[in-house]
């Protein structure tokens, strides 16, 4: 596939601008639900972020790793969300930076963000105990961190395994927003086989 600088930096652009709006959103919806609410109920909320990107990374990674072959058998077949899920292979790598570089990294800064303010919401304020303050500061971050890569690990190995089932999972979603909502994705027109990805037969001539 040609390389286009043009097309590259509108997507650079496009991303820079989604993931600005994303980490604004999260951050007021993080914030919003931490308001009012216990440290248990807080502990809760930073794990769901947690999950919100070991989900997408192994999302990302299951389009990369997921061959087009299976899916055109599907799509020949009338299956359900073969022939999103085609789209989504072949623009693998965007797809992949937006699950993620764009959602994953986003959720892991904001999970960061919402522990500290669950210790603040413990301790009620820096000002207390500052030995318990740090210790408990350190302790939580470091569980977070390590079930965030422990999470990212199991979901990586989950993807590779099953790249074909997740991304049919998600092209089945995309056909429901197709069908019921009317919102493509993918319009079609740039899910064009760059032969990496088991579509193996030769390109025809023009």
């Amino acid at each position: 596939m040609k390389y286009s600088f043009k097309s590259s930096a509108k997507w650079s652009v496009f991303i820079f601008v989604v993931t600005y709006i994303l980490s604004c959103v999260f951050t007021v919806v993080s914030t919003t639900m931490l308001e009012g609410v216990g440290w248990g109920v807080g502990v809760l909320i930073v794990f769901m972020f947690v999950l919100i990107g070991v989900v997408f990374d192994m999302m990302g990674l299951a389009a990369a790793s997921a061959q087009e072959r299976p899916f055109h058998a599907m799509a020949s077949e009338k299956v359900k969300g073969a022939k999103q899920s085609i789209y989504i292979v072949r623009n693998a790598d965007r797809f992949s930076n937006f699950c993620n570089d764009v959602v994953g990294d986003v959720a892991g800064v904001i999970s960061g963000a919402a522990s500290a303010l669950v210790v603040l919401k413990l301790f009620g304020s820096a000002a207390g105990d500052s030995f318990q303050y740090t210790l408990f500061s350190v302790l939580f971050t470091g569980l977070v961190s390590a079930v965030t890569v422990g999470g990212k690990a199991l979901g990586k190995s989950f993807a590779i395994h099953y790249a074909t089932e997740i991304v049919l999972t998600i092209g089945k979603l995309f056909y429901l927003l197709e069908v019921y909502f009317r919102i493509r994705l993918f319009n079609g027109r740039k899910a064009k086989s760059n032969g990496k990805r088991g579509h193996k037969r030769a390109a025809k001539p023009n």
